[in-house]
């Protein structure tokens, strides 16, 4: 009997989820059960691909690295990453603006209902103001100097710092390509097979994915806020869905004007990634089944994976920017203000700016967006209004962002002669049998 593929596993399993989560809700006791007994097996799962996301960001990027053999080739490889990362997300920002300037969904919120979502929501756009302020008072480099760890094992503990470990790895992946071969070797073998473990436990936790995206979505169902506060904010999360979904477009179409390889190939080979990225809302939780995906089934040779979407999941953020570019104006219509053009150009190059330094987390998206607001001259407590409804958002643009990286390798790949025809492997075999 042919195993169900993946894809339709996770799927399956987000259903169960949300059926499971309206059942439990007609009970007085139902959420609480959901929240004590199923959330935590979904916690465990996002914490299994947080675990795995350090050791195979350093095991990857050293060997992708230390295979290039020449730094030319890094420098080159890198140079077009990092300049289509940024053209994508500038598209991204601009589709935003295009969509919430014709849609108008702030000019539909009464009086009301934003004095009800300021108050409700209140303490939590609070803390997100004083962390962006924080973050506010750094000075012009602190960025730079940010990036350079004062010690590996200290930013290796955590996944906020996933640039540093990104930039010690390709530091680490220099020395070695300079130093002789044969003193060079034996440490290359070492991450070689370090690699090779890493990628076989990313196998084995994915076999608990369709019961990890159960319980995540179990626990979003019972915990989100009322039906009637989702009313008010359906023409905004129509804007940002409708945006999220012009840019899946884009890039299936400028992934088969580049490599000439069909939407269908694209998006089978991506989609468990795609729908675990929805589960999770975290780039940097996806990013073991990104890179899996994008190596085996959309055949991107490892030497760009293992350089192109580590760099992606911690800088390319287009869900996170279109998102962004939206909140602002849709705040700034619902406090009856009239951004003028050149307000929104310099939103435009803000949340192009902002997404490159928003961590793979989730929710981390909201308090850059306090950036944006304030440099537009929007009032911050106007986060408020979006908070109700931004978690099933952070799912969509998460999506987004894992596309857009997997987009981005096979156009990387395609320019430097690394994308070859896909492999096959284990438990979904079947996926691409034809494009």
């Amino acid at each position: 009997m042919k195993k169900l593929a993946l894809h339709w596993q996770i799927i399956i399993g987000m259903i169960l989820g949300v059926v499971f989560a309206l059942i439990m809700a007609n009970f007085e006791w139902g959420s609480t059960f959901v929240t004590n007994w199923i959330k935590p097996f979904g916690t465990i799962f996002i914490n299994l691909l947080k675990l795995i996301a350090v050791p195979l960001i350093l095991a990857s990027l050293i060997k992708g690295v230390s295979d290039l053999k020449d730094i030319s080739k890094l420098s080159k490889m890198g140079g077009r990453t990092i300049g289509i990362y940024i053209l994508t997300t500038i598209i991204a920002v601009s589709i935003g603006l295009t969509v919430v300037n014709i849609v108008k969904p702030g000019t539909s919120i009464s009086e009301e209902t934003r004095t009800e979502l300021v108050e409700s929501y209140k303490g939590d756009a609070d803390s997100k103001i004083a962390a962006a302020e924080k973050q506010k008072e750094s000075g012009p480099l602190q960025a730079l100097e940010d990036l350079v760890p004062s010690n590996i094992f200290n930013a290796a503990s955590d996944n906020g710092n996933m640039l540093q470990v990104i930039f010690f790895a390709i530091f680490f992946g220099i020395g070695l390509i300079l130093i002789p071969q044969e003193k060079a070797k034996p440490v290359k073998a070492f991450f070689d097979g370090f690699n090779e473990v890493i990628l076989k436990l990313i196998d084995i936790i994915m076999l608990a994915a369709p019961y990890g995206v159960f319980a995540l979505l179990a626990a979003l169902i019972v915990e989100s806020p009322s039906a009637d506060l989702f009313k008010a904010l359906g023409w905004y999360a129509f804007c940002v869905v409708l945006g999220l979904a012009l840019m899946l477009v884009i890039y299936t179409l400028i992934v088969y004007a580049v490599t000439k390889k069909t939407p269908k190939f694209f998006l089978n080979g991506i989609s468990p990634a795609q729908l675990l990225a929805f589960s999770t809302s975290s780039s940097a939780a996806t990013l073991p089944v990104t890179m899996e995906r994008v190596e085996e089934h959309l055949g991107v040779e490892e030497e760009v994976t293992s350089f192109v979407l580590p760099i992606g999941a911690t800088i390319n953020m287009d869900g996170t920017s279109l998102y962004q570019a939206v909140a602002a104006v849709f705040i700034a219509q619902a406090f009856g203000m009239d951004l003028s053009f050149g307000v929104q150009l310099g939103i435009i190059a803000t949340a192009t700016l902002a997404s490159i330094g928003s961590a793979a987390v989730p929710g981390a998206g909201m308090v850059m967006l306090v950036i944006v607001l304030a440099q537009a001259g929007i009032p911050e407590a106007g986060l408020a209004l979006i908070f109700a409804i931004d978690r099933p958002l952070d799912m969509c643009r998460t999506t987004v962002n894992v596309t857009g990286d997997a987009a981005v390798s096979m156009l990387v790949a395609k320019s430097v002669g690394k994308l070859g025809k896909p492999k096959t492997k284990n438990w979904n075999d079947n996926y691409n049998k034809g494009k």
